[in-house]
């Protein structure tokens, strides 16, 4: 392997390896406050060049999971800062991913006065975990008003900012996976007739609100986002044009300067496939940094980053599976599989005690 394993450059920052952590849900937070054992659970990964966090909410709205970490109270930046200093202390650069979960929430899941808000007033197909009460229903999220997408684009320049000071490098947005950026660019979630609904122009705005606030907040170098064309999670069919819109879209972001795009593609996981075609609109409309991710292995990863089809690679699962990842890959040594029984149960059962080939790690 001659470019997997060697140090890259993201904006500013030199990374010691092209390998990024994914961002996982993990649901370890009661309380949603970030804590000593999401701590070590980073601190066991930060080989990579890069790690990702979880997806953190940016306001008491955006909560929708059981046991997800916010980035919206003094004590959560508390918590924060304890888990960047551990993982820079072990070399790696950390973002902060930045999550409104929009409809795709339930109240149970969510403290006392927060509401379930999304472009529309459309439920999402299907049902969320209440560590409460079961799965339930998604709700009828309530649409929001023009003051409401102010204040939620407020919220993620403040989360922003929060983010700096709990120690991290800088955040990526998640505007994948049917949250509430990619609620607004999808035509089945977002109904609206004003400004922020129609065509992609429309449907966009809200995103690249959020980009620019962002940007404001902390600097283009410190800000990335993720994206999740042809994905279908929490009810997001496709739809005719869909490609025309993601392709018109890097050339928006482009035009933002901002650090990097991540672009996913879980036809792995059996979503469609993301056509080459996207990924090559990505790759010539977007000039900063492209990190892909979805199914890599070492070869394909490596594959991928001579060919300049890519300049990152991010890694999920076997993340999750194997701490010490990097040092697998590099020597090719079989890896732990994941168990998914405990991808979202609390404590450090499926956690932080997947073994390792050197337990100095």
């Amino acid at each position: 392997m001659s470019i997997l394993f060697t140090p890259a450059k993201l904006g500013p920052f030199t990374l010691q390896n092209h390998m990024v952590m994914a961002p996982m849900t993990r649901s370890r937070a009661p309380g949603n406050i970030p804590n000593l054992l999401m701590a070590e659970y980073y601190a066991q990964r930060a080989t990579a060049g890069l790690i990702i966090t979880e997806g953190t909410s940016s306001s008491p709205n955006g909560l929708g999971y059981p046991r997800i970490p916010g980035i919206f109270s003094q004590g959560h930046i508390e918590g924060w800062k304890t888990i960047t200093d551990a993982v820079h202390e072990k070399g790696a650069k950390m973002f902060l991913q930045l999550m409104h979960c929009g409809r795709i929430s339930h109240p149970q899941n969510m403290p006392s006065g927060a509401r379930v808000v999304a472009p529309s007033a459309v439920a999402a197909a299907g049902t969320m975990y209440t560590d409460a009460a079961g799965l339930q229903p998604f709700p009828v999220p309530e649409a929001m008003s023009g003051e409401d997408i102010l204040s939620t684009v407020a919220e993620y320049a403040d989360a922003a900012r929060n983010a700096v000071a709990a120690g991290f490098d800088g955040i990526e947005l998640h505007g994948a996976n049917g949250y509430l950026i990619e609620q607004f660019i999808r035509p089945n979630s977002n109904l609206r007739t004003d400004r922020y609904g129609g065509d992609i122009e429309n449907r966009a705005r809200f995103l690249l609100e959020v980009v620019d606030a962002a940007i404001g907040a902390i600097g283009r170098e410190r800000v990335g986002i993720r994206l999740s064309p042809f994905g279908v999670f929490n009810d997001m069919p496709l739809y005719e044009g869909i490609e025309d819109d993601y392709s018109w879209l890097a050339r928006q972001l482009d035009a933002s300067g901002l650090a990097y795009i991540h672009l996913v593609d879980h036809s792995s996981m059996g979503a469609p496939v993301v056509p080459d075609s996207i990924k090559a609109a990505y790759r010539t409309g977007f000039r900063g940094t492209l990190m892909l991710s979805g199914g890599y292995d070492a070869e394909r990863a490596e594959s991928d980053l001579a060919s300049g089809r890519c300049d990152l690679v991010a890694f999920g699962r076997p993340f999750l599976a194997n701490p010490d990842l990097v040092e697998r890959l590099k020597s090719g040594a079989a890896l732990n599989q994941p168990d998914m029984d405990t991808f979202y149960t609390p404590g450090p059962e499926g956690y932080t005690d997947y073994p390792v080939l050197n337990s100095s790690l």
